[in-house]
């Protein structure tokens, strides 16, 4: 078998629902297989994924056993040469793996390679690329100097700005919601390092790897949505988390470092601070635009959103869209494909927000932000 595809799930019912059939639009046509490793979600997760989804092999955890130990149990029972680690709040296109395994074949020191990452709203996140997280690099991270001061190249390392958000290139770190190498690899290194902290596992299993010799590539020819707000509300207790990931990191692979608990405070009292005095700007479009060729879908959806909608049968008249700035499109992937969704969303970024329904599904999906939680909406 060619490709097995691991997404550990905890309590994202819909977002796994639009993950899985994404994926197996993406595998289709190569040997492979899909692989839900669910901790123990309260909701009917793993009931969805019997109904709509008997192909994929779901294991069932008793407990939450954690980001780590949940991947691993997935790529134990995997058949695939290679393993694609990836998160149940993203969206492949179609030819993702096929731009993959292309690259991989023509790159032979390949170790793990990642994608470029959209919110979703289009927008690059920058997470898809970083530099190895230094007590200065990961200061310069928490407290925000990077934003602050985008044109200094020593406070801009823990986004690895060497490499372009549309290039291919060697990347300290990759981000653990996609991550693709070899089968072997992966068990070789150990796989995710149980003892991990939560935001250190892709740290560690990154780094470990570019100790072997090999190169972790950010690979910017392909993109995949991840909408990520569920898992990085940045409060309090993601500074605490941060700082004690680093403090793991640090002991694991390097000597002690004494400033290094004074460097995240201050850092983390910084970031609160702008947080405080920072107001959130919440979004709530006028009009909507169904991209879908079913009619009555059209019709079910004024009655649920009560506002204006405009449906187009397919993405060919951007005019149309250009004319109605700042509404919500809403795509049907029965009508369009999930790499049409991707483009459209790269193309035009934050103009407008952006919803998806499944093919065959009651319901629309999506995130206005990076620090949005998501909407679900029945249909």
């Amino acid at each position: 078998m060619r490709l097995s595809v691991i997404i550990l799930n905890y309590n994202v019912r819909h977002f796994l629902h639009l993950c899985l059939q994404s994926v197996q639009h993406a595998t289709r046509h190569l040997d492979a297989e899909i692989i839900v490793v669910d901790n123990n979600s309260p909701d009917d997760s793993c009931a969805m994924v019997k109904q709509y989804f008997p192909d994929v092999v779901l294991i069932e955890n008793p407990e939450n056993s954690g980001f780590p130990k949940g991947n691993n149990i997935g790529v134990a029972v995997a058949k695939g040469d290679y393993v694609c680690i990836l998160n149940p709040d993203t969206v492949v296109a179609e030819d993702t793996f096929d731009k993959l395994f292309q690259f991989v074949n023509d790159t032979p020191n390949a170790g793990i390679t990642g994608v470029k990452l959209v919110d979703g709203r289009g927008n690059f996140l920058p997470e898809s690329k970083r530099g190895l997280p230094t007590p200065w690099v990961a200061f310069t991270k928490i407290s925000g100097l990077y934003k602050m001061f985008p044109g200094v190249q020593s406070f801009n390392k823990y986004y690895n700005k060497a490499v372009t958000t549309n290039g291919i290139g060697t990347t300290d770190i990759l981000v653990g919601a996609f991550m693709f190498m070899e089968r072997n690899l992966y068990l070789e290194v150990g796989g995710f390092d149980e003892d991990c902290f939560m935001y250190s596992d892709d740290f560690d299993l990154s780094y470990t790897v570019t100790k072997k010799g090999l190169g972790n590539y950010y690979f910017g020819k392909a993109t995949a949505i991840h909408f990520k707000g569920e898992s990085t509300v940045k409060d309090g207790t993601y500074m605490r988390r941060f700082r004690e990931a680093m403090q793991f990191f640090y002991k694991k692979h390097f000597r002690s470092y004494p400033v290094f608990d004074l460097f995240m405070r201050m850092g983390a009292f910084a970031f609160m601070f702008v947080k405080k005095n920072r107001t959130g700007k919440v979004v709530v479009p006028q009009s909507y635009i169904l991209v879908s060729k079913d009619a009555l879908l059209g019709e079910g959806l004024k009655q649920v959103l009560q506002k204006p909608l405009l449906t187009v049968p397919d993405l060919q008249t951007e005019s149309v869209f250009l004319q109605h700035t700042g509404a919500e499109v809403i795509f049907d992937a029965a009508t369009v494909s999930y790499g049409q969704v991707i483009a459209f969303m790269e193309k035009h970024g934050g103009a407008f927000t952006y919803k998806m329904k499944p093919e065959g599904a009651g319901f629309i999906i999506g995130s206005n932000s990076s620090d949005d939680r998501g909407t679900v909406r029945s249909v």
